[in-house]
């Protein structure tokens, strides 16, 4: 219909609403936050009257668009990968009880940790599910699968996970657009015990769903995005799949019929799909990002006989990101790496924003833990993470969303005293307030230090579910109100916090400081647009 200068983020977005979505559901988390902003800031998606309000997690996100899909509705849910992880337990379900309207999972993975914990892959996760996957190579593709997806998600009645990775998340390229489709009706599922996994059920429907998986090798809406090209040079052979298949062109624009190529974009692919190239080439190169989830596949269907190289056997990296040197090396091209940075170029590492009130925080929490000695300080994710370097030193774990607050109570279970937890207002909302009870029933002598700037910082400013909150939140869970402080992280009550913080280390029972002051840089936004 038109022609569109997209993000991969932005054209998965606009083929949801495209494609009659009703219902998007998220958590921010970088590469997947520009797919719910771009829908909440889109005249079409008002227009339509899409739901399209942020989650306290990655869990509820999806249970939410599981249930708009059980209403016979479409839905999308976005995540980055470890984001994954806490909304598996519902993921791995759904594609027991199955859909009613079609439900697309995003789940962006993050090669070379850029701002994540680790780099999984979350193919496994499609695998694992036994539900379809989409891994686009350019931001056309992603466009266009997202129809499809929604098409096969309701012909088979699963959930699809679709993957991408940080570089097309955010890199831009023309997109043409389809025809805009309508919503679909509301439509209660025909059979009232579809989304009840009782045993009994969950057994019947776990074969069904095993069934299934095996008919979705033929499904043309898969099949039709993994495509053989053939090649003169039948030495080797080239796989590969997604935005690697952008670094394999950057090295073989100029000869395109050299090798043959096998594309893998949409999982899962029959065996017959490999068949011509294994058997017609002497070695195979198999280039993902990600895991080795292809290849490992391909080493399964195949005996010893053939040479595969790959990530296993370290003809590509084992981690990180591909790249078109990578690519390159790995078929025997020569590789250019640019010229050397100098010398006088230094590596700066990340900072508090100048002003921001998490620096004051800890300045104060520096103060007032001194006395104990290190290793007293568990923190969680978010900017404030950021206290593990110089100038700071002050917190000595980040491991996962809530970690903060339950890895204090251990540590005070194993006689650690004082344990403090710091935590940020969204990350709290997301995966603490469960912690936070856990502490309250059994009275753990842990400080949980709610560090409260209003939004969800970290990934840009996004709505923080706790904001007006955390004080009844905290109240409701069971801190005491005499040991529910609030203070105001600034210069000149520094004095002030780092006494209230050491009164509430010295108590042996669960308090609560809530350090409010809002972000930096949202301020400075509200002020702008309130001008």
């Amino acid at each position: 219909m038109k022609k569109l200068l997209l993000l991969g983020d932005e054209a998965i977005a606009q083929a949801a609403l495209d494609a009659g979505l009703s219902g998007m559901y998220a958590y921010p988390g970088t590469p997947s936050t520009e797919i719910m902003e771009y829908i909440q800031s889109s005249e079409q998606s008002t227009a339509q009257n899409v739901l399209k309000e942020w989650s306290s997690n990655e869990k509820t996100a999806i249970e939410t668009a599981l249930g708009m899909s059980y209403a016979g509705k479409r839905a999308m849910v976005a995540m980055k990968h470890v984001g994954l992880n806490v909304a598996a337990d519902g993921f791995i379900n759904s594609a027991i009880t199955g859909v009613n309207g079609g439900l697309i999972v995003v789940s962006a993975d993050d090669p070379s940790m850029h701002s994540s914990q680790n780099e999984q892959d979350s193919r496994f996760y499609g695998k694992f599910a036994f539900v379809p996957c989409f891994e686009p190579s350019n931001q056309q593709e992603a466009y266009d699968m997202v129809f499809d997806a929604f098409e096969v998600s309701e012909k088979y009645k699963v959930p699809v996970l679709f993957r991408v990775t940080t570089r097309l998340a955010h890199s831009r390229a023309s997109v043409s657009t389809k025809e805009i489709l309508l919503q679909k009706n509301l439509s209660i599922p025909a059979d009232p015990l579809q989304f009840v996994l009782l045993p009994a059920i969950a057994r019947k429907k776990y074969k069904i769903l095993l069934s299934s998986y095996e008919s979705l090798k033929g499904e043309n809406r898969i099949s039709k995005y993994n495509n053989y090209k053939d090649g003169f040079n039948k030495k080797l052979g080239i796989i590969t799949c997604g935005i690697a298949y952008n670094y394999l062109l950057e090295n073989i624009i100029d000869s395109l019929n050299e090798y043959p190529v096998l594309k893998i974009t949409a999982y899962p692919f029959p065996k017959d799909i490999i068949k011509n190239i294994i058997d017609t080439c002497e070695e195979i190169l198999i280039l993902e990002e990600g895991a080795p989830v292809i290849e490992e596949s391909v080493r399964g269907i195949l005996d010893d006989s053939k040479k595969i190289h790959g990530r296993i056997d370290g003809t590509v990296p084992r981690d990180g990101e591909l790249n078109p040197a990578i690519v390159a090396k790995a078929i025997g091209l020569p590789v250019s790496y640019g010229q050397e940075i100098p010398s006088l170029v230094r590596m700066r590492p990340p900072s508090f924003c100048n002003g921001c009130g998490h620096g004051d925080m800890f300045n104060s929490l520096n103060e007032a833990i001194k006395s104990s000695g290190p290793g007293h300080v568990f923190s969680d994710i978010g900017c404030y993470t950021l206290a593990a370097l110089p100038p700071y030193n002050s917190i000595n774990s980040c491991v996962d969303m809530g970690a903060s607050v339950t890895m204090a109570i251990g540590a005070a279970d194993a006689g650690l005293f004082p344990s403090v937890a710091v935590i940020g207002d969204s990350t709290f909302t997301h995966s603490g307030m469960t912690g936070l009870l856990d502490a309250v029933v059994k009275n753990s002598p842990v400080t949980i230090i709610i560090s409260d700037n209003s939004t969800t910082g970290m990934t840009g400013g996004q709505k923080s579910q706790a904001t007006g909150r955390l004080e009844k939140i905290c109240e409701g869970i069971g801190v005491s109100r005499e040991h529910l402080r609030v203070i105001i992280p600034l210069r000149k009550n520094h004095g002030e916090n780092v006494r209230i913080m050491k009164e509430e280390f010295e108590y042996k029972g669960v308090s609560v400081i809530i350090a409010s002051r809002e972000c930096i840089q949202t301020a400075a936004r509200r002020k702008k647009s309130e001008k």
